[in-house]
């Protein structure tokens, strides 16, 4: 099947929860339940050696859970997962890397920022991180509500970590990583996380994607308290390119959400293309005035957001704001205790 964007889906619909889709002998295809808008994350399985590895796990819920026990007592039934490789730190990925762990003995294997990441966010949240968080928001132009709201409502779900195992296996862009009879180049990514993990096997043009190609939406892109005046956005376009230069078009994509697809290529430039408009529109609005980034979120984010996807449009719209000052287009100017973005004329 092939959409009005170009793209080819080979599979019509995804499996349903608790269901397996086949993608190739001995590669499979389920999807684990999110408590979210996007309501869901993919996981695929390999057959491995001694066992079978999963690429990526879901989150630490009640409902993802209750899934994986079906899979595992119905079509998975007697399926020993060996291995657990985990493409970034986001609670939506390596949520139940640590329940794998304890139930199976299965090995994590995962770069070195999303296991030291996931290892700091899943100790929990303390005051000054909320006070840090708070503060950051407030002084973008947030009201005080709402900045109190998305700095500890907003950030609830990155508690949503199984404890990990205190041992894993390091994967580094570059790497080849055999598992079962295939065997896989380690690529890695920024923007969306810190060396998101992707998994390419040049023999049958597989390309595990995690997030940083998906269909019809873009993964979120943030700046976060802690690093203010990064520039992730840089690093997701620069990514995207060194995907295409390494990559060849041909290959099926297998994403950490929505369908997998061919026309790599093609839905690399269109993610480069979409976040070019967003940088457009932030000019054009700072043309007239400064503006805070809180004043710019309703401009690139039209629809009524709670505080979790609050959090996530004011940090991915500070991104393009950085990446605009990086570019010599926008400059900060402070005005009462408040960070505004000014055209550089």
């Amino acid at each position: 099947m092939t959409d009005f964007s170009g793209l080819e889906f080979p599979f019509a619909e995804p499996p349903a929860y608790g269901e397996v889709q086949p993608i190739a002998e001995g590669l499979l295809w389920v999807r684990i339940p999110l408590p979210y808008l996007l309501d869901h994350v993919n996981v695929f399985l390999l057959q491995d050696h001694d066992g079978w590895a999963v690429v990526d796990t879901g989150i630490r819920t009640p409902e993802a859970l209750a899934v994986w026990r079906s899979l595992l007592a119905g079509p998975l039934s007697g399926l020993r997962i060996s291995r657990v490789i985990i493409t970034h730190y986001h609670p939506d990925h390596i949520g139940l890397a640590g329940w794998f762990h304890e139930q199976q003995g299965a090995q994590l294997l995962t770069s070195l920022s999303s296991y030291a990441l996931a290892q700091l966010i899943s100790h929990g949240r303390s005051e000054q991180a909320v006070r840090q968080n708070f503060d950051f928001f407030l002084r973008h132009g947030m009201t005080a509500e709402t900045a109190g709201l998305v700095a500890i409502q907003g950030k609830e779900y990155l508690l949503r970590v199984a404890p990990l195992p205190m041992t894993f296996q390091r994967l580094v862009h570059g790497d080849s990583l055999a598992i079962g009879g295939r065997n896989f180049r380690v690529l890695t990514g920024d923007g969306h996380a810190p060396e998101q993990v992707m998994l390419y096997c040049a023999e049958e043009r597989l390309f595990l994607a995690a997030d940083q190609v998906l269909e019809k939406i873009s993964p979120n892109i943030s700046v976060e308290a802690i690093e203010p005046t990064s520039d992730p956005l840089g690093h997701f376009l620069r990514s995207l390119r060194l995907i295409e230069t390494e990559i060849p078009d041909d290959v099926l994509v297998l994403p950490g959400h929505r369908r997998p697809f061919r026309g790599l290529h093609t839905r690399c430039r269109e993610l480069i293309r979409h976040h070019e408009n967003r940088c457009d529109i932030i000019l054009a609005a700072c043309a007239d005035r400064p503006h805070s980034a809180a004043e710019l979120i309703p401009m690139l984010f039209r629809r009524q957001l709670d505080p979790h996807q609050m959090g996530f449009a004011f940090t991915e719209t500070l991104a393009h704001a950085n990446r605009l000052i990086r570019r010599g287009q926008l400059a900060i100017v402070e005005e009462h205790d408040r960070s505004l973005l000014a055209l550089v004329r």
